[in-house]
């Protein structure tokens, strides 16, 4: 078994889970108040109406689209009565609208972090970084997409990248499917495991958070410190009006 694709194919992607599980405990352990997207929305609300729903819709079609080609066998699909051919066109369809409205979007957020001063002034190196594997990410992912199924003859990743992406959480882990893989697609899945792995560490940890308490949380109780306002009832003490 070549050395270097054991390093690839099976050494990095578990480092990369790794990075990505107890990055997320440290986190939340220790920086729980920075576990926010740092929301902009106060200094530009116009590019961010259009790129932020563009990207995010976008976002969620594709990765429905990873985690059904490659969690769920192509046994299973076929058995269930759909033809290749049927998923082929429905895949390939509907990832590559998906893929150019997810860059779309990510490239008006871009363009507005950049252009809008306050915006960019609150941008970090960080932000930087992650921006740019996202960026990476996304445009290998539809690159790969079009080079293999709309321009070049098709290719079935189910039937490669599939078994290897599902013996990683086996524990089984077979590097040899990736081997035989097209480049675009390789750079695309280690470009993956490179935004998994510093995933815990920037504002992409709100996909991890559900405002579930705030159905339960109780109504926060604001107290008027204004004298003239504070009704004819002489305010009890420790509660008296600040100067």
């Amino acid at each position: 078994m070549n050395a270097v694709n054991v390093l690839l194919w099976v050494v990095t992607p578990y480092i990369a889970l790794t990075v990505f599980v107890l990055g997320h405990v440290w986190r939340y352990r220790y920086d729980k108040f920075g576990w926010t997207t740092r929301s902009s929305q106060m200094y530009e609300s116009r590019l961010l109406r259009i790129g932020s729903p563009l990207f995010h819709f976008g976002i969620l079609v594709v990765l429905l689209g990873h985690i059904g080609g490659l969690v769920i066998p192509k046994s299973w699909t076929e058995a269930a009565g759909v033809s290749e051919e049927a998923y082929h066109v429905v895949a390939v369809g509907l990832g590559t609208i998906a893929g150019v409205a997810t860059l779309g979007g990510l490239a008006i957020l871009i363009y507005r972090r950049r252009t809008v001063g306050p915006v960019f002034t609150a941008t970090t190196r960080n932000d930087k970084f992650m921006y740019a594997t996202l960026s990476l990410v996304i445009v290998l992912g539809l690159a790969a997409t079009v080079a293999a199924n709309v321009v070049g003859g098709g290719y079935d990743y189910r039937t490669t990248i599939s078994p290897w992406f599902r013996s990683i959480f086996y524990f089984q882990p077979d590097p040899a499917p990736m081997a035989g893989a097209p480049p675009l697609f390789r750079l695309h899945a280690l470009s993956a495991l490179l935004l998994f792995a510093i995933w815990p560490f920037t504002r992409l940890v709100h996909m991890l958070t559900a405002p579930i308490g705030y159905l339960t949380r109780p109504y926060v109780v604001y107290r008027s410190r204004d004298e003239q306002r504070a009704g004819s009832r002489a305010p009890r003490r420790g509660w008296e009006p600040s100067r």
